[in-house]
């Protein structure tokens, strides 16, 4: 059934599921619910499997996907925000899938413990948007993605069954790792309604050391120094000028910036600025560095963007911004060919892009991207980007593009068998955080 053609028998359904409240009209057709428990949720899917229904789960939607807009059923999970467990003596924690990462992060902080992970918006990111899509913020170096620290979830697939994968404690061994098959599937498997993590005890104190370069590669270099010697800093960020100077437009150097943020005590922070020398040129604590390092986990959003956003999460869409993944070996390489694509659309289009920003994570081999044209009505999506990656990287088998319709530039291995998975649990195809089955 297409999204303009809910029937009223079956809103009348949903309304009793969720209540009359928690059910509304979209103006582009099909329904907005918002269930209050697991339960609802399952009841919802049963509904929608049996009446093939599309449904589309969403959280705070930092995100966009165009599969949002072609749905029945947009199945919003923001009452979803009890918490489940909280041991603090044994650093575990488990939330409904609509707690903002704001709100848990809040919760843990009073205990001096640290939920680790920082995307971006975090008081509109939800926990199942961040275990939907795998985003990360820049502690994505010091302790992993959210797949790493993330030790069971909850959910419901697409028939309307509720199951689980993991557990409440960290060491879990048995059965199949559901958590990882769940975690950065877009909801197109099933839908998470709670997860349990993994805590860490927070830094006492931290300190940011910045490093200036003329180039992308004296930067990399410096990035080597850094992952082949004994320092573990929490962050290690590249920032491009042009990211630079989207975040600070007072700025005029076209550096680029290596950020590295370290944490412990005054002697170990000691040993960082000596190990590092004379190629630090800026040292940060306290509210600048809080600051700085917030306006890297929101790239590309900033200053009266951010603000926009708040007012109407629409504007979103307003600054794009393409997660790649690439081997470690290989980042200079595609940082060189990504900063040719605002001249490379501008002569296929007869002008237009003026700009582009990246920041990355660059121990760990991801660079977010974003590029800006003179109007924002001029459209540019994940896919341009993508088939832009294939043609100058026809050899780049391990280069995703998170947000594209086919995220991997070169067919993926083993597409049989993702497309079995995708059967077992979601028989109908009935999900579509995103069209990629």
């Amino acid at each position: 059934m297409s999204a303009t053609g809910v029937s009223v028998d079956v809103a009348r359904e949903v309304r009793a599921i969720c209540g009359e409240e928690n059910v509304r009209e979209r103006p582009i057709g099909g329904v907005y619910v918002s269930p209050a428990s697991a339960e609802e949720v399952a009841a919802v899917l049963a509904l929608a499997n049996e009446r093939q229904l599309t449904v589309g789960p969403a959280g705070g939607s930092t995100e966009r996907s165009a599969a949002e807009l072609h749905v029945d059923l947009l199945l919003h999970l923001n009452r979803l925000t009890g918490v489940e467990h909280y041991d603090h003596a044994d650093l575990t924690v488990g939330v409904g899938a609509g707690t903002t990462i704001a709100q848990l992060s809040a919760m843990v902080n009073a205990d001096n413990l640290m939920f680790a992970s920082d995307p971006a918006l975090p008081g509109r990111c939800t926990i199942g948007g961040l275990l939907a899509t795998a985003a990360h913020g820049p502690l994505r170096h010091g302790y992993g993605g959210v797949r790493d620290f993330c030790i069971g979830v909850r959910f419901v697939t697409g028939d309307g069954k509720r199951a689980k994968g993991g557990g409440r404690v960290v060491k879990n061994v048995a059965g199949y790792d559901l958590m990882k098959l769940l975690i950065g599937s877009y909801g197109t498997l099933a839908v998470i309604t709670s997860a349990s993590f993994k805590l860490f005890p927070a830094p006492r104190q931290t300190r940011t050391f910045l490093a200036e370069f003329r180039t992308a590669n004296e930067a990399l270099q410096f990035r080597d120094r850094v992952v082949g010697s004994p320092l573990s800093p929490m962050c290690l960020e590249l920032v491009s000028p042009g990211a630079r100077k989207l975040m600070r437009p007072e700025m005029t150097e076209d550096a680029w910036v290596m950020c590295l943020r370290a944490a412990g005590s005054d002697i170990v922070l000691a040993r960082y600025h000596k190990e590092l020398g004379s190629a630090i040129t800026t040292e940060l604590e306290g509210d600048d560095e809080t600051k700085m390092w917030r306006a890297i986990a929101d790239f590309p959003v900033t200053g009266n963007l951010n603000r926009a956003i708040e007012r109407a999460p629409e504007m979103i869409g307003a600054a794009p911004r393409f997660n790649v993944t690439v081997p470690l070996n290989e980042v200079a390489e595609v940082i060189s060919v990504i900063d040719e694509f605002p001249k490379v659309m501008s002569d296929s289009s007869g002008g237009g892009l003026f700009g582009i920003g990246m920041v990355g994570r660059v121990g760990v081999g991801h660079i977010l991207t974003t590029a800006w044209p003179e109007s924002f009505g001029m459209g540019l999506d994940s896919d341009t980007f993508s088939n832009f990656l294939v043609k100058r990287l026809p050899r780049q088998s391990n280069l995703t593009v998170a947000g594209s319709v086919n995220p991997w530039p070169i067919a993926p291995p083993h597409f049989a068998s993702m497309r079995a998975v995708k059967q077992a649990l979601d028989p109908k195809n009935i999900l579509r955080g995103r069209e990629m089955f």
